[in-house]
């Protein structure tokens, strides 16, 4: 069998196989609710047969969105509408995820087509930021305001009730966004993280704040089903958050029940030089996942069936998640079925079209 169709169980969930649609910011909602396009966007991949399909990274609270469209579940009115998505990804066999995040002092900003550029407070559809210091990201401009005691207090009920929210709305898989230079991912490294109380300095205190956002999301997520967390594995930048700090916050992460770490990199340095190439990441899962023994995920330019199987039968990884080669091709799992000699089941409307 390849190894990209072969199930694989987590807790009480088992998918189908082990290819997932990775979080796609769409900015295309407006006050974070879900629309006729997320429906079609995420029930496509379904349909196109990935065992996995995480939604965009969902706000838990308004100041926690990238821009003034992005996806939310800071309130129970936002339920209804991934209701609607969630049942349409399980009817058609595939598992609903969501991933939880908080763009800490990269919020507030315009979507990527409209230049991707800071929305100050003054505007109508700007904000103020947060984040653990008073550092922007750009290194110029507005700062964003470093969180206060009750600040964080406010984060930690924020990714809580938007975890019971997920499981009403019928989530099955959740993560917890910790990479691409937001928030918890600015508490991690310390080029961002310039705290002197419990949640800044040392690697525990700046793990700290993760930590007990895994915690408070366990008080409501559901013990059998899966617990994602995303990190960004280095910094690419001298005296930033590296791989060694990835494997001991993986082996931390174990420990306190989270099933698998999806291995990204970057997006907290603006100047970083990121050596991009095919599979540029997966060392960080293999590495994470042979020396802490938790399952990983690998992402980064998977654009092929046979360098996704590769990666799993080699064991670097045991989930591969695609994402710009999902927006080229929502039916890919369909067609690396063909490509590797894999078995699965088409949908019985396009059945008679499958290539023989």
């Amino acid at each position: 069998m390849s190894s990209l169709f072969s199930p694989l169980s987590i807790r009480t969930i088992t998918l189908k196989n082990r290819i997932v649609v990775s979080p796609m910011c769409q900015y295309s909602s407006e006050d974070g609710f879900s629309t006729d396009w997320h429906l079609v966007h995420l029930g496509s991949r379904a349909v196109g047969g990935a065992g996995l399909i995480f939604t965009e990274a969902t706000a838990v609270s308004a100041e926690g969105r990238i821009t003034p469209e992005d996806l939310g579940i800071w309130k129970d009115e936002h339920i209804e509408g991934l209701q609607r998505i969630t049942r349409f990804i399980r009817q058609n066999g595939s598992v609903p995820g969501i991933q939880l995040a908080h763009a800490g002092r990269k919020a507030s900003h315009r979507r990527p087509w409209e230049g991707g550029n800071l929305i100050l407070p003054t505007d109508d559809r700007g904000w103020q930021t947060v984040g653990p210091s008073a550092l922007s990201f750009q290194g110029t401009g507005p700062e964003p305001i470093a969180l206060t005691a009750e600040g964080i207090e406010k984060v930690l009920t924020d990714f809580q009730m938007a975890a019971q929210r997920a499981l009403t709305a019928g989530f099955q898989v959740v993560e917890i966004h910790a990479a691409h230079g937001y928030l918890l991912h600015e508490f991690l490294s310390p080029l961002s993280n310039q705290r002197t109380d419990d949640y800044g300095g040392s690697f525990a205190n700046r793990v700290r704040l993760l930590l007990d956002v895994v915690g408070q999301v366990q008080t409501v997520w559901p013990s059998e089903l899966p617990l994602f967390v995303r990190i960004s594995a280095t910094d690419w930048t001298e005296g930033g958050w590296t791989i060694d700090d990835s494997v001991a916050l993986a082996g931390l992460l174990k420990d306190k029940g989270v099933d698998v770490v999806d291995c990204s990199s970057g997006g907290n340095v603006a100047t970083a030089k990121i050596p991009l190439k095919p599979g540029y990441q997966v060392p960080f899962a293999e590495r994470i996942k042979k020396e802490t023994g938790i399952m990983t995920a690998a992402v980064g330019l998977i654009t092929s069936p046979e360098q996704a199987n590769a990666i799993l039968t080699s064991g670097q990884a045991d989930l591969v998640l695609l994402a710009r080669e999902f927006l080229r091709d929502p039916y890919f799992p369909l067609h690396a079925a063909q490509a590797t000699g894999a078995a699965t089941a088409w949908p019985v409307q396009y059945e008679r079209a499958r290539p023989r």
